[in-house]
């Protein structure tokens, strides 16, 4: 289970002043089990708090965006999605069929990464990577490898613009 309290303790290490309503939203991100976007994270914390206003989720996770504690990912469909930066070095495989985000890790890919950069005279200090995919025909049954998070449908699930940054 996730721990409710994780991003406010990123931001109070971060030296953020937490309002009641930063953390409501913060205690909203910590128990996310998905990527979530802001209107998803309002409608979240709307159910917690009718006070609470998107123009305050807004600018909220853009503070947090900010100061490093969310990223944020364009996994496709014009909405930017989050997640915090504490999660750990990942990557997101993205099934286009149905929004569904799935995170791994693969070492051979971590060296390789390290590799190329090497070969072209670089250190390598960061990177991300993105991939998205259709299930091979029959093999819908099968459940997907990895730390898979089911975001909510499509069209639920996003969040304003796309960005960019290193792989949370």
């Amino acid at each position: 289970m996730p721990d409710p309290m994780r991003i406010e303790r990123l931001c109070i290490e971060r030296g953020l002043k937490m309002t009641g309503q930063r953390r409501l939203i913060a205690r909203v991100l910590s128990e996310a089990v998905d990527h979530p976007d802001v209107e998803e994270l309002y409608r979240r914390a709307l159910a917690l708090d009718a006070r609470v206003s998107i123009a305050t989720v807004y600018r909220t996770v853009r503070l947090l965006e900010e100061k490093g504690i969310l990223e944020r990912h364009d996994f496709g469909g014009g909405r930017a999605r989050y997640e915090a930066t504490d999660h750990g070095h990942h990557y997101h495989l993205i099934d286009i069929d149905t929004g569904r985000v799935i995170e791994f890790s693969d070492e051979q890919h971590e060296a390789l990464a390290g590799a190329i950069a090497a070969r072209l005279g670089f250190q390598l200090v960061g990177h991300r990577l993105e991939l998205f995919g259709r299930r091979q025909p029959g093999d819908a049954a099968q459940p997907a490898r990895g730390r898979g998070r089911r975001p909510a449908p499509r069209g639920d699930a996003g969040g304003g613009e796309s960005g960019g940054g290193e792989a949370a």
